[in-house]
């Protein structure tokens, strides 16, 4: 069973391909750079697999450009499923809020 796509791969995967457009180089010349298989690379493009940090780290050194460019902005709204609304500060502030 294949996990659902969430927002968050789709705007990872979509600045990965936009990165490697404006260097005019292929999936395949990434992939080889990175030494990594094709089809993965065309899966996080798409937003069809969460890379791991390991993988990120590689594309980016590739395509030698800084990883924290692809995640920036991204929230826990974009995370498929999050039943989790509750921040550390929500939880600092009610465990004072408590305490009194």
């Amino acid at each position: 069973m294949s996990e659902p796509q969430s927002e968050a791969s789709r705007v990872v995967g979509e600045r990965i391909r936009a990165t490697r457009l404006k260097l005019g180089l292929s999936q395949e010349d990434i992939a080889d750079l990175a030494e990594m298989h094709v089809t993965n690379v065309g899966k996080i493009e798409r937003g069809q697999a969460n890379p791991t940090l390991s993988t990120l780290v590689s594309l980016a050194g590739a395509l030698n450009v800084d990883a924290a460019e692809w995640i920036a902005n991204l929230t826990t709204a974009m995370l498929p499923e999050r039943t989790h609304t509750v921040t550390a500060a929500d939880l600092i502030r009610e465990r004072h809020r408590l305490a009194r």
